[in-house]
């Protein structure tokens, strides 16, 4: 089966895109256009996984464009979006445009080509702080920054081309997944590499909120899970990826400075702490849903589970190769 998946330079992108071609699906790739020609994480998968995987750059505000990348395949993986926090408070506009917008043309776009199935990327920070836990996609959704808010209105683009339109189109809304090749715009690979750098000395920001934090391995078997379902009843629907476990970034961080052998001290600096209403408190999944339409269990589940998952992400970083990658000495929006 050919398959398109937007976003697949990113983090989940690629690790998606690699293991749908090591389980025999052809894959077209898109790659945010840049002059270098560079796939971003794409460009550093194995030979062999790399080769058999057909890359094109653009942009998914294009429709056009998105018309002509999606022909030929019979199914979607959503993925490409703006998704730094920080950067939305910056620049909202851009996000309406490629997250609300952009979402909307790979809708349009499948709905005219007759896609069989459509797998949308959604975020638990949709659901704002926590009013209830642990988390029901029944949640209220609560847009405490522009980034959310914009992801919001992409989820509810793709529940409209559902509802009005019968498109096949499927919501899978992971919770903070974390893993190899992840960039510094997220906490674990911040903490992780000022620690294997420094003397345990780490800028950071708020360390009391609570996440339910998935290795990305599992989010990537819940969005191929979804698409291989035959069963009719997800189409439309949006469906938790969770590990079921709620840690808080302190706690966190403690754990990974036990597995790097480094005893961590703080040094809050207030660019990475988010405006105080803004802030999402508690997130903490519940992913009964998944288990139940889709057959989906986290590999990674509990404290076990997620120390074995910072364990495997750490190994990943500790490599002089990958590490080298990352640049410590700046804050990354």
């Amino acid at each position: 089966m050919r398959v398109l998946v937007t976003g697949a330079g990113g983090f989940i992108g690629s690790h998606l895109t690699e293991e749908l071609v090591k389980k025999g699906y052809s894959v077209k790739a898109l790659a945010y256009y840049n002059s270098l020609g560079s796939a971003e994480w794409l460009d550093h998968l194995p030979k062999n996984v790399r080769e058999k995987i057909d890359i094109i750059w653009g942009d998914i505000r294009d429709l056009s464009f998105i018309c002509r990348a999606m022909e030929g395949c019979e199914g979607v993986f959503h993925l490409a979006a703006l998704i730094g926090i920080p950067y939305s408070y910056v620049n909202p506009e851009s996000y309406i445009d490629t997250n609300v917008k952009g979402t909307m043309n790979i809708l349009e776009a499948a709905r005219n080509l007759g896609i069989k199935k459509i797998i949308h990327t959604s975020t638990s920070e949709v659901y704002g702080s926590a009013l209830f836990v642990p988390i029901t996609e029944e949640h209220p959704l609560q847009g405490q920054s522009p980034y959310s808010a914009s992801k919001i209105g992409a989820d509810q683009m793709a529940y409209a081309y559902a509802s009005s339109f019968d498109l096949p189109v499927v919501t899978m809304r992971p919770f903070n997944t974390f893993g190899p090749r992840q960039s510094l715009r997220a906490v674990i690979p911040t903490v992780i590499t000022q620690l294997l750098r420094g003397d345990g000395l780490l800028k950071i920001g708020a360390i009391e909120p609570t996440r339910d934090f998935s290795h990305v391995s599992d989010t990537v078997a819940g969005f191929i899970a979804a698409f291989e379902s035959d069963n009719p009843d997800i189409i439309g629907q949006t469906i938790n990826l969770g590990s079921n476990f709620e840690i808080s970034i302190g706690d966190m961080i403690e754990l990974v400075g036990k597995t790097i052998g480094k005893t961590p001290n703080y040094e809050m600096q207030g660019e990475r702490i988010r405006p105080e209403n803004s802030e999402v408190q508690r997130l903490y999944c519940d992913n009964t849903k998944a288990k139940e339409m889709l057959g989906w269990t986290p590999s990674y589940a509990g404290l076990d589970g997620f120390e074995r998952a910072l364990a495997d992400t750490i190994q990943w970083f500790s490599k002089s190769e990958n590490l080298n990658l990352y640049s410590t000495d700046r804050y990354v929006v």
